[in-house]
């Protein structure tokens, strides 16, 4: 017997793992089932909590959120309409590790009840035509492959063709290794679809969710003309760990948080409450598009100096 396993089997430290090891954890199952969850160290009614929007009236903590719970939040259950998009092939690896990934594919459209990690809609915020898109995390984390980069392709053609505001809602772990360079390759062919959503003259917002990592954060979460962050939100590139091995001081508490990128980066340009969102964003439309604005803008007079600066610019 090796020091380990005397160190273990003789002493309170021992014990102490194995009764660690012995106690029973709720399965996912059972945790779904459950009425209540945890979020500030004490069970919280979960019938409470979706009545305040899946938000800890304790202690502000946002629970997580299905893009269909948003919408639904945001819009109204019937008022608003799925973009549905082309389903490109979705093992061309036949990858397996601990399971076949086509496995963990029938697997994530079953507890979601989505195509695909992506669910795009049409909408109205404050009776301004939108396009948006969600990210659901419960699918495969959130990770984006072949089938999310059409689905956001798909969307985006849509808000150029209607000539509306588009808006994606992140809560992504980055690309699908599943499918290997395949995954990584819509990084760039979501950047295109943006770049092509701007030259079209069309506002792009951004609303960061908890949480967004990885190549989503990258590539087109980083490219909003405006970046809303739901308060708590995790907000990163690589892990917290991978970080602080790389760096000599001590990270602050609440770095990779939307509020940190604020402070430090403005990366983030709002944080907000969760139920403080859709309205803001309708403001925010309003003003861009000059619609339904309670602002009154004032045209001056412009000189031939502005008329030439202008024309620079």
């Amino acid at each position: 017997m090796n020091w380990i396993l005397k160190k273990i089997s003789n002493s309170k430290f021992g014990n102490n793992i194995n009764k660690f090891i012995a106690k029973k954890f709720p399965s996912k199952l059972e945790q779904a089932n459950s009425k209540y969850i945890s979020c500030h160290g004490m069970p919280t009614d979960k019938e409470s909590l979706k009545k305040n929007n899946m938000v800890c009236p304790e202690c502000n903590f946002h629970h997580y959120i299905s893009p269909t719970s948003r919408y639904n939040m945001w819009f109204g259950q019937n008022n608003w309409l799925e973009i549905k998009s082309a389903e490109p092939p979705s093992d061309p690896y036949r990858w397996e590790d601990t399971k076949k990934y086509i496995d963990r594919l029938k697997d994530a459209k079953k507890t979601t009840g989505q195509a695909n990690a992506i669910l795009s809609c049409e909408a109205r915020i404050n009776n301004i035509d939108v396009v948006m898109s969600a990210v659901d995390f419960k699918f495969i984390g959130g990770s984006i492959s072949m089938a999310e980069g059409e689905n956001v392709l798909t969307a985006v053609q849509k808000a150029i063709d209607k000539n509306v505001p588009y808006i994606f809602v992140s809560a992504s772990g980055g690309m699908r290794m599943m499918t290997n360079i395949l995954s990584l390759m819509q990084m760039t062919r979501m950047t295109i679809a943006i770049n092509e959503l701007k030259a079209a003259g069309l506002f792009f917002g951004v609303v960061v969710t908890s949480p967004t990592t990885g190549g989503t954060a990258a590539s087109i979460v980083s490219l909003s003309d405006i970046c809303v962050g739901e308060s708590g939100a995790t907000y990163a590139f690589a892990g917290r760990r991978i970080v602080q091995a790389q760096t000599p001081s001590e990270l602050p508490e609440n770095f990779q948080t939307v509020e940190y990128a604020r402070n430090k980066s403005g990366q983030i340009d709002l944080v907000l409450d969760r139920k403080d969102i859709y309205p803001t964003l309708g403001k925010i439309l309003s003003i861009l598009l000059k619609k339904n604005s309670a602002i009154k803008t004032v045209e001056n007079e412009t000189t031939e100096n502005n008329k030439t600066l202008t024309e620079a610019s």
